[in-house]
């Protein structure tokens, strides 16, 4: 994809990718991925990460599937502690190296988690889930509730995802694709402990594989933690 940065969306840089190759599952299936490729990604932050970040007070915060840092390096540009996690270790090599590179190794730490299995502790002013897809199956409403759990009080909890495939693409594999307010169920938010600040579906240009421009529809769902 060009010029931007995803997480674990089943697609790579170039376009669609296939479902993963019989016996390829999880970690192993994306550290193939990232090896097959010395850059899956573009390096830049996902744009409506920045835009809904760029008001908020640096703080602590969590990138998850963080792929190789471009979230969370910018995050850390700004002045945030950042903890990126990600399944692919071949990833968080390259994350910590582009950390290191952008002069902010030490406002970001790494830590390898399969989050169907295991979550990072704490508590955070910032939680991010950008493109959290996988292929088959995958718990990511209990994820993204657990996501919502580590939440401080007067945090956020950003949740963006493509709304369904490229109209370009053609392998589909089973990938679940919620919409906004599909989201916002999923999460079983608390009433009276949190508030809606976004949730909509926005429509991006994204050039096509063969470098025609094209556009796809993605959501964002952004909800704070009451003080």
């Amino acid at each position: 994809m060009a010029h931007e940065h995803h997480h674990h969306s089943p697609e790579s840089a170039s376009g669609p990718a296939a479902a993963p190759a019989a016996g390829l599952v999880g970690e192993e299936y994306w550290d193939t991925r990232y090896r097959d490729s010395d850059k899956v990604w573009s390096g830049d932050a996902n744009a409506v990460l920045a835009r809904e970040a760029a008001p908020l007070a640096p703080g602590r915060a969590l990138d998850l599937g963080c792929g190789e840092g471009g979230d969370a390096v910018w995050l850390a540009r700004k002045g945030w502690q950042v903890t990126g996690t990600d399944i692919s270790g071949v990833a968080l090599e390259r994350a910590a190296a582009h950390a290191a590179d952008a002069g902010v190794a030490d406002r970001t730490e790494w830590e390898r988690h399969d989050l169907a299995e295991s979550f990072p502790a704490g508590e955070y002013d910032l939680v991010s889930a950008c493109f959290l897809h996988t292929f088959g199956e995958f718990p990511r409403e209990r994820i993204l509730r657990r996501a919502a759990a580590a939440v401080a009080p007067g945090g956020i909890l950003l949740v963006v995802g493509h709304a369904g495939w490229a109209p370009w693409q053609e392998d589909r594999p089973q990938v679940a694709f919620p919409t906004p307010g599909e989201v916002l169920a999923q999460l079983e938010l608390e009433a009276g402990v949190w508030e809606v600040l976004l949730a909509e579906e926005h429509v991006r240009a994204q050039n096509q594989p063969d470098g025609r421009p094209g556009t796809r529809t993605d959501n964002a769902v952004k909800v704070r933690r009451l003080p």
